[in-house]
């Protein structure tokens, strides 16, 4: 019987390279004000991210 493993979509931050799912606790958030809340990466305080990558 074959297994079918779901991989939940993954956000990486640019600038270091750090990588966790989508929308997990891994994930800093913080209010910006005009834009609203964002993501932010934990190890190096980015907001750049590209978000719903596909990693194997």
């Amino acid at each position: 019987m074959a297994s079918t493993t779901q991989h939940r979509p993954r956000s990486r931050c640019v600038n270091c390279g750090f990588s966790a799912p989508d929308g997990s606790d891994e994930w800093n958030r913080i209010d910006v004000p005009g834009l609203g809340r964002m993501s932010q990466c934990p190890e190096c305080t980015s907001t750049n991210l590209v978000t719903g990558i596909s990693i194997s």
